[in-house]
C-alpha cells in the first residue's frame, strides 16, 4: 500500500531521445530530488543516453552521485571561498561566478558563469580583463549563461548570448565551449551556425525529464474507507463532517510532499482570482487535495498526516474500496514516492 510513481518507460525515453536530437551535446541535469525520479534512476538514464557529463546542483549531490555515474560531473552551484570541503574526484567540474572564485580553485576544472539578465550570479563585463591571469591557474572547460525562462520585455535570448560572445572575444578569452540553459532548439542552432568554432552545450533538466507529462503518473493506494453521516466528529481535531459520505485514508502524506506547494508566479486576471478564492477557502479549512476520485479532485478532510491523507468523498460519488488507487496531481520536484513502477 503505497504512493507509487508509474512511468510509461517507452514513452518517457522516446521523449528523452527527442530532446537529445534537438540539442546535440546536451548535458542532462540531475539535482534536488532527481526531478521526482531519484538520483540513481536519472544517472542510469543519462548513461543510457550516452551523456559524457551530468550536471548536479551541489557538491553534496556530486559526492552522492559520483558512484552512480562514471562520466564528468558539473556542479551548478558556484564555488565560494570558505565553503565546506567535500572530497570529490578529478572528474568533477566546478562552476565559478567571480574572479576570486577562479583564484580559489587552482588546478581545478572550472566553468565560468557570466552574469545574465537573470541577475543571479556571474562575472560582469568589468571582470573580464582580470580573468586572463586567473584562468592560467585552472583548467577552463568553458563559459556559461543561465538565461531566464520568460522575456516579457520582448528581448531576444540569442542576442543576449551573442552579446556575451562578443564581450568574451573582445577580451581575448577562449571561446571553445559555451554552456547554456533555457535556450530553444532553434536558438541554439542559430548560435552554432553563427559561431562554428564554439561548441554550445545545453544544460537541460525539466524539459528532458518532465517534458512529457503523460508519461508519468502518481497514484496513492486507498488504505481505509469509513462511512460518516453529517455532523459526525472525526480526526485529530474532532471536526464535524459537513454532509454524508466517506472518509478515505490514502497513501501519501507530508513525508511524500503531499500538501506542499511551491509559490507560483500568477499572470492574468483569472489565475489571480482563483488564487484569491483558494486562499479564502483555506481560511475556513477547505483545502483541495491532489487526489482524484470519480473524475474530481477531492477535498482534504483534515490536513495531511505524515504518511497518509484523509479525504472526504460525498455520498453522491461512488464509494472507494480498499486497494483502489487514486491519481494524484503532484509536483515532481517536491514529491518522494514509496516505489516506482515501469509500465
Amino acid at each position: 500500500m503505497a504512493l507509487t510513481l508509474y512511468v510509461d518507460t517507452a514513452r518517457w525515453r522516446a521523449h528523452q531521445k527527442q530532446v537529445l536530437d534537438q540539442f546535440p551535446g546536451m548535458i542532462p541535469v540531475c539535482k534536488g530530488n532527481g526531478y521526482g525520479f531519484g538520483h540513481e534512476r536519472l544517472a542510469e538514464e543519462a548513461t543510457r543516453l550516452g551523456a559524457d557529463v551530468l550536471a548536479v546542483g551541489t557538491t553534496y549531490e556530486a559526492a552522492k552521485i559520483k558512484d552512480m555515474f562514471s562520466g564528468d560531473l558539473l556542479v551548478l552551484t558556484p564555488f565560494r571561498r570558505g565553503e565546506e570541503p567535500v572530497p570529490l574526484p578529478d572528474r568533477v567540474i566546478r562552476s565559478v561566478s567571480s574572479v576570486d572564485g577562479v583564484h580559489g580553485l587552482v588546478g581545478a576544472r572550472v566553468v565560468i558563469e557570466c552574469m545574465s539578465s537573470m541577475k543571479r550570479h556571474g562575472v560582469s563585463e568589468q571582470d573580464l580583463g582580470r580573468l586572463h591571469a586567473a584562468i592560467e591557474d585552472v583548467r577552463l572547460e568553458g563559459f556559461a549563461l543561465h538565461l531566464p525562462l520568460d522575456r516579457p520585455d520582448g528581448s531576444d535570448a540569442v542576442e543576449e548570448v551573442i552579446g556575451w560572445m562578443d564581450r568574451l572575444r573582445a577580451a581575448r578569452l577562449p571561446l571553445h565551449t559555451m554552456f547554456v540553459s533555457h535556450l530553444k532548439a532553434d536558438d541554439q542552432a542559430r548560435l552554432q551556425q553563427q559561431f562554428p568554432q564554439t561548441r554550445f552545450r545545453a544544460r537541460i533538466g525539466t524539459r528532458l525529464w518532465l517534458g512529457d507529462h503523460d508519461s508519468t503518473q502518481y497514484r496513492g493506494t486507498v488504505l481505509d474507507v469509513t462511512r460518516v453521516a453529517k455532523g459526525d466528529r472525526f480526526g485529530y481535531r474532532q471536526q464535524k463532517t459537513a454532509s454524508d459520505g466517506w472518509l478515505v485514508v490514502v497513501a501519501g502524506g507530508t513525508s511524500h510532499g503531499v500538501g506542499l506547494e511551491a509559490p507560483k508566479a500568477l499572470h492574468g486576471v483569472m489565475p489571480r482570482a482563483k488564487g484569491v478564492a483558494r486562499a479564502g477557502l483555506a481560511t475556513v479549512n477547505r483545502n483541495l487535495s491532489p487526489f482524484v476520485w470519480a473524475g474530481k479532485q477531492r477535498w482534504f478532510a483534515e490536513p495531511p498526516h505524515m504518511q497518509v491523507s484523509i479525504l472526504f468523498v460525498p455520498s453522491d460519488a461512488t464509494e472507494p474500496k480498499v486497494g483502489d488507487e487514486l491519481v494524484a496531481h503532484l509536483r515532481h520536484t517536491t514529491t518522494q514516492f514509496d516505489r516506482m513502477v515501469d509500465a
